[in-house]
């Protein structure tokens, strides 16, 4: 129940439309990898999946935000069923690839921010971390799917947890792999590349 009423309030509130482009919406076991703006971004996209897709979709979150006590951690850990990983070098217990790995051989799907934390700058992308070419190079045989999240705004700006009323986009890419013998630098700017060319245009923006 309180998943249903997540996903409604989130569709109602952002009026957030799925756009497919070169993927089915249903499919096999995925690595879904977007922009990252606010807190509430890997919710538009778990909102917009199918309901067998959605079902069987983790998202990965920082446990400094999504774990604890209180609402978020009751939405990160018992609705939307988070992989919760620590993000900061410093005291980290388990290694955060292999917490991800764990997930995909249980059978779920991904999705992930590859920036490594909300991009709360005037860049269009951050740079990618190392962390999605060591889940590719762990799991290579699992598609790896861009989701470009537009909004004209931030769907939850900086300080806020309650979302602002906005009109939002979800763009999913065509599906990637890494090729064998592909380079770590050579990877990520390939699918860098990918999810920056699914920005929509100034005048598809509008």
């Amino acid at each position: 129940m309180a998943s249903g009423a997540i996903r409604i309030f989130a569709r109602l509130i952002t009026a957030v439309q799925p756009e497919w482009r070169g993927v089915d919406p249903l499919g096999p076991q995925r690595i879904y990898f977007a922009n990252h703006n606010s807190h509430g971004d890997f919710i538009l996209i778990w909102s917009v999946l199918p309901h067998q897709m959605r079902n069987r979709t983790r998202p990965v979150a920082g446990v400094d935000y999504w774990g604890g006590r209180g609402l978020r951690a009751f939405i990160g850990r018992d609705v939307i069923n988070a992989v919760l990983i620590e993000r900061e070098r410093e005291g980290r217990q388990g290694d955060p690839v292999e917490t991800m790995a764990g997930a995909l051989d249980d059978g779920a799907s991904l999705i992930l921010f590859p920036e490594g934390t909300r991009n709360l700058t005037d860049e269009v992308l951050l740079p990618f971390k190392s962390g999605l070419f060591h889940l590719a190079s762990a799991r290579p045989n699992i598609d790896l799917v861009p989701v470009w999240i537009e909004n004209l705004n931030r769907v939850m700006p900086k300080g806020e947890f309650i979302p602002v009323p906005l009109m939002c986009k979800t763009v999913f890419g065509a599906p990637l792999r890494l090729q064998p013998g592909e380079s770590k630098t050579d990877f990520l700017t390939r699918t860098r590349e990918a999810l920056l060319a699914l920005r929509p245009k100034p005048a598809e923006a509008s």
